[in-house]
């Protein structure tokens, strides 16, 4: 297995590995829990079969562009975002497909991070006298699968943090009015990263103050995140909104109130039992609890105070931050609760990764440096 230097692939091999990642991105509303793969199959310079994978259950990225090229598979590179999967799963090994097919290499981005993986497809190919070589565009790859990375890395979902705020850092007035801070455009582009996202995690307090339906509301996704709901004692109300929409609603909690869980239960929620961490659910459990439901992304849309202390507990990967050129004050609420951050050296440490107007409003995606 050859693992070359960026600047030893050729001008092609990037043009072809690039059209691998935009198939990739095809399937970003309805992979999950699998990753985002594509795959482009090239002979003579010229392409005979492209794939993704689209849902989870159906075929990889790797057997659609086969299915594609046919015969003409022999003696191809094949260009794959990830590396081909060496096991029996809902599909049969990617591998023995390619190796059938008798492809002359096989150029893969990134090494998959599951376990049943995790470099034994490359070797697999390389045995069977393929020419293997991998790490092209691999960062890009990488972006792509950031949820999936880790959590078969580190048994966590990757955690976004949705807020919209206003040019002077508020988010609500004092009065707990915040409908609308930004604009249309902001909110269909929030639609985009629910759509993404597996799950959608809020506080009870957002429950209670604003009544969301935390749906996707947009044409063509067909299934809805899952809705997470922080309620330490079982404060939703039984006729909230969420639990009359489509899709499935999660409480956790640390409530033996097993009145209120019944009614929740008869009301259509699912209820989760929390550790409990000194004022409320263990919000690390939470996401443990999650990634056991196989969810790879999260995004958390919620108040200054759960938003505040999942910062502050290194549990939040990413910001996406909407920012409205409007003023509204100083007694309007801020953006987090951060208390005790009291010195420069206590300050929590950004990394901007993207700045771009979306309608009239700038979206900031920054991540979280972990100490």
């Amino acid at each position: 297995m050859s693992i070359r230097d960026k600047l030893s692939f050729s001008a092609d091999d990037h043009q072809f590995m690039s059209r691998a990642l935009f198939l990739a991105k095809k399937g970003i509303y309805t992979t999950a829990p699998n990753p985002n793969v594509g795959c482009v199959l090239v002979k003579d310079g010229t392409v005979v079969g492209e794939g993704w994978h689209e849902k989870a259950g159906k075929a990889h990225a790797e057997i659609n562009a086969l299915k594609q090229a046919g015969k003409k598979a022999e003696g191809a590179t094949a260009y794959v975002t990830l590396e081909p999967c060496c096991h029996q799963g809902k599909t049969p090994p990617c591998t023995d497909a390619l190796i059938k097919a008798k492809v002359k290499r096989v150029v893969a981005a990134m090494i998959d991070p599951h376990a049943k993986v995790a470099g034994k497809g490359l070797k697999q190919l390389k045995s069977a006298g393929i020419l293997v070589e991998q790490g092209l565009l691999e960062e890009q790859a990488k972006e792509l699968n950031l949820g999936f990375i880790k959590r078969m890395q580190k048994r966590l979902p990757y955690v976004r943090c949705k807020l919209a705020m206003s040019l002077d850092g508020r988010t609500a007035m004092a009065s707990g009015e915040s409908k609308w801070i930004t604009s249309a455009a902001a909110r269909e582009d929030v639609q985009r990263l629910r759509a993404k996202s597996s799950a959608i995690l809020t506080g009870v307090g957002t429950v209670l103050a604003d009544d969301p339906s935390m749906t996707v509301r947009l044409d063509n996704i067909d299934s809805q995140p899952i809705r997470v709901v922080v309620d330490t004692n079982l404060s939703m109300p039984t006729n909230a909104k969420m639990l009359k929409e489509p899709g499935q609603t999660v409480l956790m909690t640390c409530s033996a109130d097993e009145y209120a869980a019944q009614a929740l239960k008869d009301a259509g929620a699912d209820i989760h039992m929390m550790p409990y961490c000194n004022t409320s659910v263990d919000l690390k459990s939470v996401l443990q609890q999650l990634n056991d439901m196989h969810i790879n992304d999260v995004l958390l849309e919620t108040g200054a105070t759960l938003s505040g202390a999942m910062l502050q507990a290194g549990l939040i990967d990413e910001l996406i931050i909407y920012v409205a050129p409007v003023l509204m004050g100083n007694d309007a609420r801020g953006l987090f609760a951060l208390p005790g951050l009291e010195s420069m050296q206590d300050k929590i440490k950004l990394e901007i990764t993207d700045q771009r107007i979306v309608g009239k409003d700038i979206r900031i995606t920054a991540k979280v440096k972990q100490h």
